[in-house]
Order: C-alpha cells, then structure tokens, then sequence
C-alpha cells in the first residue's frame, strides 16, 4: 500500500535528493507547494529547532505524515557559522552566489579550512505526533579557496570533499547520495521509519 507523506520544503536540489534517497519506500511524496504553503519563518537558533518547526507546520496544515530537514555549512575557524542562517548567511532574499562570496571572503588567509555538512531530520506521523523521529547526518570536508563544480547546490562549489578529491558540486548526483550529509541522515531515519511502513 502507498502511503502520502509531504516534504516540507521548496528548496528543489532538496526535495530531488530525499525522493532519490527514499525511492525504494512506498511512498508518494508532496512538498509544502503542492499545498500552496510559503516559505516558513525559522525563529529556532538549532537545526533541530528549525526542522520541528517546519515540520509541525506543514503537517498540521495537510493533515499527513511530514518529512522535514534543517541542514547547514559548519565552518570551523568561523565558530561554526554560517551554521543555521546558511541559507541566508549574505541576507535575504537568498542567493547562494552571494552566500558562497561570503564565506570565501571570511576565510581568506585563513589556514584551517576544515568544515562540516548537518542535516537533521524530523518526522511527524501526524499533527499531535508526541514523538517524531529524529536523525543527524555529518559529511566532512574542508573550505576550498574558490568556487569549482556546477552540480549540486547551495555551498556545493566550495566544499571539498577529500575522500573523492574534488568539490561536492563536481560529484555524480549518485555519488553525492551515497557519502553527504542528507543521505546519512536519511539512512538513519529510515531504520527507524520500520514501524511506520508496517502500521
């Protein structure tokens, strides 16, 4: 039997990877837009935080099980940040050129350019669901000192990946589904998902 369950999101590279990532389950999956529901306001200072409150919101406004994620780029010599405002880590509205600008021009000089890819995951069975599922997922890598690569997206060009020698955004899209941050994190999760797909 297929199950509906929505993605709470409108991020597109996103939503490609989970639905890759997942595709074995029995699930069809819709996004936030499918709904007509906009962007969400993230008032959480945790990726946990902003994935609970993405997913609580989606799922109480559809009514079905909600998948969510909160990810960012964890930079070491920059105490962590951009961290949770990744996303709109050069302001708002979000533009990853400019993001990626940023970075580079706070790390420049800079000798220690080790980084971390987050991702957590969040999932709701229903709007009063008192125990979500919750997974993290960390890919490693280091901060290059410019831009390569047109696959992926976000911080995809700047971040190097060294067990593959090359930047994340120059990975097939497979590869990048078998080593990054989302795809451990969904691993985890759909160990835990067992019970829901029996139900």
């Amino acid at each position: 039997m297929t199950m509906k369950w929505v993605i709470a999101s409108r991020n597109a590279g996103k939503i490609a990877e989970i639905k890759a990532l997942l595709a074995d389950l029995p699930i069809e999956f819709y996004t936030q837009a499918d709904f007509g529901i906009g962007d969400i306001p993230e008032t959480a200072s945790t990726f946990i935080g902003s994935a609970l409150i993405k997913a609580h919101y989606v799922c109480e406004h559809t009514g079905l099980p909600t998948l969510a994620d909160d990810s960012g780029l964890e930079i070491e010599a920059l105490q962590g940040a951009p961290g949770i405002y990744s996303a709109r880590y050069a302001g708002t509205p979000t533009n990853f050129a400019n993001n990626i600008a940023k970075v580079l021009a706070n790390m420049h000089g800079m000798v220690n350019r080790r980084a971390n890819f987050r991702t957590v995951c969040v999932f709701l069975k229903h709007p009063k669901d008192p125990s979500p599922i919750i997974s993290e997922g960390v890919w490693r890598g280091e901060i290059m000192h410019e831009a390569s690569g047109a696959a992926g997206f976000g911080y995809d060009p700047i971040f190097y990946v060294p067990e593959s020698h090359c930047s994340a955004a120059e990975l097939s899209f497979e590869t990048k589904n078998r080593l990054s941050h989302r795809a451990l994190a969904l691993q985890q999760l759909k160990k835990q998902l067992q019970h829901c797909l029996t139900d």
